[in-house]
């Protein structure tokens, strides 16, 4: 693939990527900001009581400028990695268009990047957790986030290698259940935080952690569907777009499709 075309899709990529942030952030802002607000409000009922400290930026600016920033900032930036991904897998994963490639990835990235480690270290809202550990929880995340990378990545290797002798079938299920059994093993080594404290709300809590894991559904499947189309349309010529159609259009009547 030369440079014009892998620039090209770079580009298609963080279009796609924008597209998806405005509608995950559409997710986030009517399905999570309003658990963020109860949360927020629990806090600060416990700051009350044990004297909290003046807001820096205000809560208008956070649910609308800053998130909004946030989610269409990392919708361009994951866009344009998930197309520079995709210009290596075309052609290397069997006989994929650019429509099934560009699926293929953007259910691949939301597994291994968010999924798996949203299973390990879920997302919590405010007023849970220990501010002492935080640091520690957010390195563990994206530690899990990179082990789960990598592992995927070996799972392909290994199914590839395996392919030969087992068979397609058989080597993508093997190359699946290595992963899943090396992602065991980091769930059960790595430490957990359990720092829930029994007066939230579970309801709360979840609601949440569901609508975090929404919008991320949201902004990998548009992902997906958007950027699928143009790099079919990028990639794919005209005539070969048309050529069902147009010869599904040319038969003469009563010939089945």
């Amino acid at each position: 693939m030369n440079s014009i075309s892998v620039r090209a899709l770079l580009v298609r990529g963080m279009l796609a990527g924008l597209v998806a942030g405005a509608f995950a952030l559409v997710v986030a802002y009517f399905l999570g900001e309003s658990r963020v607000d109860a949360a927020i409000a629990l806090e600060e009922s416990h700051a009350h009581d044990h004297g909290g400290g003046e807001e820096l930026v205000s809560r208008t600016m956070q649910s609308t400028g800053g998130l909004a920033t946030g989610v269409l900032v990392f919708g361009v930036a994951v866009g344009g990695i998930a197309a520079l991904v995709f210009c290596y897998a075309l052609g290397r994963m069997g006989r994929f268009g650019p429509r099934a490639t560009a699926a293929l990835i953007a259910g691949a990235a939301l597994l291994t990047v968010y999924i798996v480690p949203f299973l390990k270290y879920p997302a919590n809202p405010p007023a849970v957790g220990d501010p002492d550990t935080i640091g520690r929880r957010t390195a563990l995340f994206f530690l899990m986030v990179a082990l789960s990378v990598l592992l995927a990545v070996g799972a392909v290797i290994l199914g590839r290698r395996l392919a030969p002798r087992l068979g397609n079938w058989n080597a993508t299920v093997a190359g699946a259940a290595g992963y899943v059994l090396v992602t065991g093993i980091a769930y059960a080594f790595l430490p957990s935080f359990d720092e829930v404290g029994k007066d939230f709300p579970a309801t709360l809590l979840w609601e949440f952690r569901l609508a975090t894991l929404a919008v991320q559904i949201t902004l990998w499947t548009v992902f997906g569907l958007v950027f699928g189309h143009l790099t079919e349309r990028l990639l794919v010529p005209r005539p070969a777009r048309g050529a069902a159609a147009g010869g599904r259009a040319n038969r003469p009547a009563g010939v089945a499709g």
